[in-house]
């Protein structure tokens, strides 16, 4: 199971592998983040562990290499009368050794950075005490790594490797603290043929440049510890040839013994090969060494059977591309094109008065002032220029604005007056602000709702807004860009009404019901739905009729209400959704609940109009209703006459 997940690894992103996709660095982090996680058990992928139902039995074992090692190790530490600490970098890992030691009946203690201080410090004691029945304390690399005494202990299995070489030394540590008198073993496993491997090895180079550099007092022009791209993806391609060639198990059943001289000698050839290792190597973080060639395998050359049997499952190298550092050519048609001379802008005369079409002034205004810029032109001698973008009619256009500008006169003394007096008469302390204001209020409440927009226009008094609101509204069309500003109110307005129709049928459907958070029914039709049960439907919509539909933030109290429920404390489901996915379903529910409001009132306008008499048509004679009770009346006259005639008889 272990080597088929670390194939679907690495095949989900063969792509970045074989160097076709586009690389990028998070994307990389995660592949190695994956990989690490089946290199210490498949079961840290959901949906690898079989199950329903989940069992704690061989399976747990036998699917991880790392922890058929472990199971194999433990009992002959425990016949030698060593206590164990197991480190490892993942929580979720502790938590598959903590079943796997309930299984195996380890008493054991387990510290990571969820556990409390209290917690923590008598666990330590437990386990440090004389005659301590605790076998096995785990710990989180990062959380027992510092300020921890664990004497008591020999060995130290370091389950994963740390990127930083440090953490892992200083989990081992642990184990040599004063007090201790055994000799520390520390094991530390790694899975061949995988990341692994190359993080170790990373891990190693980095204490060979600190007792380069640091402890020699060197200093070194060493490049940055962090990992590039291309760093990483040799990590993810190392073993990958191996992993894809053989679908087969590797896990033995050598005894212990057996395995433990193995790692001895594979830990021996490691420490000669970096041993061997030169002052560039190092810098550059690498361990290439010469050596025979990768193709070779079992003393046959692989090398031309690749020609006859086809590329199979090895790894290609990467494409060779070309990038561009920018775009020459769109460069220098940049910088090359030349653009054509803009036409110079028409005089105007020093010291106009600034008017803004928002403000409103009479018209009569603009006239004088078109006026005094026409005469102003006339005595420079200007000539209106000829605009081409207006095609055919740019003569036209250009003799009737130099026309305006010869037969133009200077403001008489009255003019100069009027235009004066007209200067007041504007809504000159209106501001742009204060004109944006107003048509965001117009939008958010509506044009009717003046006390509210007045509220929004920030500086003025209710009797400004009524005074200008009534202006706009009669020459709102004098504005340049009204099309833009009526369609913005419009949609406001059609919001607001919209949230009017959906109160009036939240109100109408709660109003068939006297206990709706019991009683209410969706008639839901064909848009049954598989993740919202009916009693949550029924929850949401009674508690956003109760919060009130048009609230702002009303999904947000909607969440919270659901949270605070007692009814929901087990419906986890409901409790993790977003406002935002509770806005869609509630949106989907009211939908539902407006189409049968529709039904009924269609259902009862069709049901009164059966009710209804039907006129009688008398040819030349008006066509009359029937009178229901003159009927009854003429019926009992009837009925009296017969028994009147029975008397007689």
């Amino acid at each position: 199971m272990q080597r088929e997940w670390y194939t679907k690894v690495l095949m989900k992103d063969i792509d970045i592998v074989n160097g076709a996709g586009k690389i990028e660095k998070m994307r990389l982090q995660n592949i190695l983040m994956q990989l690490r996680k089946c290199t210490n058990h498949p079961y840290l992928f959901d949906g690898a562990e079989p199950g329903p139902p989940y069992t704690t039995d061989e399976h747990l074992v036998y699917n991880c290499g790392k922890l058929v090692i472990l199971d194999k190790l433990l009992p002959k530490l425990r016949e030698q009368g060593s206590r164990v600490l197991i480190f490892s970098q993942m929580t979720r890992m502790l938590d598959i050794l903590e079943d796997y030691c309930l299984w195996r009946q380890y008493h054991y203690c387990r510290l990571d950075g969820q556990t409390h201080h209290e917690d923590r410090q008598r666990q330590i004691n437990e386990y440090n005490e004389d005659n301590s029945i605790k076998f096995i304390f785990m710990l989180s690399t990062r959380a027992g790594g510092l300020g921890i005494n664990l004497a008591t202990a020999d060995v130290v299995i370091i389950y994963d490797s740390d990127w930083n070489p440090q953490v892992d030394l200083q989990a081992m540590d642990r184990a040599h603290r004063i007090g201790q008198t055994k000799q520390v073993r520390v094991f530390r496993f790694i899975t061949e043929n995988t990341v692994e491997e190359k993080i170790v090895e990373r891990a190693e180079i980095k204490l060979r440049l600190d007792k380069l550099v640091i402890q020699q007092g060197r200093l070194a022009d060493s490049k940055s510890t962090t990992l590039n791209k291309d760093e990483m993806l040799n990590m993810i391609r190392h073993g990958a040839n191996h992993v894809f060639a053989s679908k087969d198990s590797e896990i033995t059943d050598e005894d212990i013994d057996t395995i433990l001289q193995k790692g001895e000698a594979k830990t021996a050839e490691l420490n000669q090969k970096y041993e061997a290792l030169g002052d560039s190597s190092l810098r550059n973080f690498t361990v290439d060494t010469p050596g025979e060639s990768v193709y070779k395998f079992e003393g046959e050359d692989y090398r031309e059977k690749q020609k006859t049997l086809g590329i199979g499952h090895w790894i290609e190298p990467p494409k060779r591309e070309r990038k561009a550092n920018y775009a020459v050519d769109a460069y220098f048609r940049e910088a090359l094109r030349v653009s054509e001379p803009k036409a110079p802008k028409a005089p105007r005369p020093p010291k106009q008065p600034i008017v803004q079409d928002f403000q409103f002034f009479p018209p009569r205004l603009f006239e004088l002032l078109d006026q005094e810029i026409y005469y102003f032109r006339k005595t420079l001698g200007y000539k209106v220029p000829k605009n081409s973008e207006l095609g055919p009619e740019a003569s036209k256009q250009q003799k009737e604005e130099q026309r305006k500008i010869d037969d133009s006169e200077p403001l008489s003394e009255d003019e100069q007056q009027e235009k004066e007096n007209l200067l007041t008469q504007g809504f000159t302390n209106w501001t742009k602000r204060d004109f944006n204001q107003f048509i965001k209020a117009n939008e958010k409440y509506g044009r009717d709702d003046i006390e509210n927009i007045a509220k929004e226009v920030e500086g003025k008094t209710p009797e400004e807004v009524m005074e200008y609101s009534a202006v706009f509204w009669e020459r709102c069309h004098e504005l340049t860009d009204i099309d833009r500003i009526m369609a913005q109110i419009e949609r406001g307005e059609a919001k607001i009404q919209r949230r009017a129709s959906i109160k009036r049928a939240l109100d109408a459907k709660m109003a068939r019901y006297r206990a709706p958070f019991h009683q209410l029914r969706i008639a839901y039709g064909t848009n049954k739905g598989k993740n919202y049960m009916e009693e949550e439907d029924r929850f949401l919509v009674c508690m956003l009729h109760k919060l009130g539909f048009d609230r702002e933030n009303v999904y947000e109290e909607l969440r919270a209400a659901i949270r605070a429920s007692p009814q929901f404390r087990f419906d986890w489901f409901l409790k993790s959704r977003t406002a935002m996915e509770l806005q869609r379903r509630c949106n989907t529910l009211i939908t539902l609940i407006e189409r049968e409001n529709q039904e009924l009132e269609e259902k009862e306008r069709a049901e009164r109009k059966k009710k209804l008499p039907k006129a009688v048509t008398v040819p030349g004679v008006p066509a009359q209703p029937i009178n229901k009770t003159g009927q009854k009346r003429k019926n009992e006259t009837s009925t009296g006459n017969v028994d009147k005639k029975k008397k007689k008889k």
